[in-house]
């Protein structure tokens, strides 16, 4: 059969290849579909060739219309297709009309997901051309009410779910995980999912909508990406309630059965995957975000996004906008409102900058940076009721309640917002910064767009055109005193694509701080004067990939001379490596 399927170009079969190469981002590429290249015929290959009525229900080799006369004959297709062939492209087109016809952005959430589990290149080539218009669709802000519905628009699985019912046997449930060879987990429990709380095991939709973005904008090949929810049950009493809910009817198991739970997870990965797996955390709540990340970090390759994802990407809109408000790092003092994972990850992260561009001990660099929670400024005489992740934030002051007095006192040059509640960026507050500042910046991180902590209107209009402004979800230019205003987006979407990229190609064994410092470094360093000019700090989003592929090199550079890359000879030039092991979603010709 083999010598049937063989395709020889310039002597070499696909066919022929070592199969255990790692490539197309490090998976052992078995059948040939990624060290060909684009014009070679490559074998549409499920556990037997696919064929026919299989073929079209297979979402990976499924092309609909595009299959060629010849593909048709080769594979039982006439008669299950109409007799017209089409490009990729003419597809692309059609879709982009049908999906921008809906009017409500669920509805295009769900058009995407049916599109994915039809025909996945498609849904990935879509993605990457029209990124600026779908991500905020696949992505923060419509995942959001997506995860809130997941029950009522659930259709077909996608991912994991491993539930307490599963205790003892998680090895075995991802044994019945179709493919082999995966790089990137990213996994939830669904109890602080964005600024909705908790969503139980409908917060699957956070791991599928993350890995969509790991292929589209990262490159990591679809098949090697693997969404996890892990249900220990919920605290959400609409959700037990509802008929529709599709996780444990019971409340959330805590303390030793969690924490058992968890470490048989952890451990069933590194059996089944092997030491080189990327497990991303994500919306984990707070206590167990830390916990998690401090406990597995020396013995995993774990990356949490919500601690370090968001502390690399506020880091890099920081950095990128001391171009605008003058200065060094060192010399801004900065107030964060909220003081969980996020809060503390981001200021941690910019401690340790100063710290690096200083050589200053990073416990002299955190008293630059003071955090507000809900009972006001974290200050030392609250340190022995303080959670120890809000300890190294406890500086000498006076005890202050309320964030209009804290912004008084402390008189911020930076005001960051990951409180997760709407609106606590008041008129009084804004106009507070803009008293002693001639160019405030103000990052209002909070998602959805719900919780905002401000609106961009609102930040310009309070600051009369002066503010630096940019959030955690996307919000419309605005036109103030005859001055158009584009603000910024400051989207975890811009490093850990390239960050998982970049742990990808080097065989990175674990994640170092340093690692997410060269991450925000290459993420500042694309925003270009034209960006600047517009006031905004982040880069164009049409160019994530390019973008991707810079932080995954600087990733990688720093994973070399830190010593925890695996994958030797180190390529000469990163960012090209980085480039050709990126996923492409042309259609491939099939033998």
């Amino acid at each position: 059969m083999e010598s049937a399927l063989k395709e020889v170009r310039d002597g070499v079969s696909v066919l022929d290849l070592d199969p255990t190469a790692a490539v197309g981002g490090g998976v052992g590429d078995v059948y040939g579909e990624d060290a060909a290249t684009e014009d070679q015929l490559v074998t549409p290959w499920t556990f037997s060739v696919a064929s026919g009525y299989t073929l079209l229900r297979d979402p990976q080799y499924n092309k609909g219309l595009a299959f060629t006369e010849k593909e048709r004959d080769a594979h039982y297709l006439r008669g299950l297709l109409p007799p017209s062939t089409t490009t990729q492209q003419l597809q692309e087109k059609k879709l982009m009309h049908n999906i921008r016809q809906y009017q409500v952005p669920l509805q295009k959430y769900m058009a995407l997901t049916e599109l994915q589990e039809r025909n996945e290149r498609l849904f990935y080539k879509l993605l990457i051309d029209n990124v600026e218009e779908l991500l905020p669709i696949v992505y923060t802000p419509t995942v959001g009410e997506a995860c809130q519905k997941y029950g009522s628009i659930f259709r077909r699985p996608q991912g994991l779910y491993i539930s307490l019912k599963e205790k003892g046997r998680i090895l075995e449930v991802l044994k019945n995980w179709p493919e082999r060879t995966i790089q990137v987990i990213v996994v939830t429990d669904g109890e602080r999912i964005l600024g909705l709380g908790d969503l139980g095991c409908q917060g699957m939709g956070i791991p599928v909508g993350k890995l969509a973005l790991y292929t589209a904008l990262g490159g990591v090949r679809p098949s090697a990406c693997l969404p996890i929810t892990i249900d220990v049950g919920t605290n959400n009493e609409q959700l037990l309630k509802d008929e529709f809910y599709i996780g444990l009817r019971q409340k959330r198991a805590t303390g030793k059965e969690y924490a058992e739970l968890l470490h048989e997870f952890m451990g069933a990965v590194k059996q089944n995957y092997g030491e080189k797996v990327v497990v991303q955390f994500e919306d984990f709540a707070n206590h167990n975000a830390f916990e998690l990340l401090a406990k597995y970090r020396n013995t995993h390759l774990v990356f949490n996004d919500d601690i370090q994802g968001t502390a690399a990407v506020v880091l890099a809109g920081v950095v990128a906008a001391l171009k605008l408000i003058g200065g060094t790092l060192s010399e801004h003092k900065f107030l964060f409102l909220g003081a969980g994972e996020a809060g503390t990850g981001i200021a941690e992260l910019i401690a340790l900058e100063i710290s690096k561009r200083t050589n200053v001990p990073v416990e002299e660099t955190r008293k630059k940076i003071w955090l507000v929670d809900s009972k006001g400024l974290i200050v030392s005489s609250r340190k022995e009721s303080l959670q120890n992740f809000k300890k190294p934030w406890a500086h000498e002051h006076e005890p202050i309640k309320d964030l209009i007095d804290a912004v008084k006192a402390i008189k911020p040059t930076v005001l960051i917002g990951t409180s997760g509640i709407g609106k606590t960026f008041t008129k009084e507050v804004i106009e507070a910064l803009a008293s002693f500042n001639e160019k405030p910046l103000i990052l209002a991180l909070s998602n959805p767009t719900s919780q905002s902590e401000c609106t961009a209107e609102e930040a310009y209009t309070w600051t009369k055109g002066r503010a630096i402004f940019a959030s955690g979800s996307p919000f419309d230019p605005f036109e103030y005193d005859g001055k158009v205003y584009i603000p910024g987006q400051s989207n975890n979407a811009y490093i850990f694509p390239g960050f998982g990229l970049g742990l990808v190609i080097s065989g990175a064994i674990r994640v170092h701080d340093d690692m997410l410092l060269a991450a925000s470094e290459a993420l500042a360093g694309q925003v270009s004067k034209e960006n600047l000019d517009k006031g905004l700090i982040y880069p164009r989003f049409s160019k994530i990939r390019k973008i991707s592929a810079e932080i995954a090199a600087n990733v990688a550079a720093k994973a070399y001379e830190l010593g925890v890359a695996t994958r030797l000879p180190r390529p000469e030039n990163l960012v090209k490596y980085a480039e050709s092991c990126m996923y492409s979603p042309l259609y491939r010709s099939y033998r």
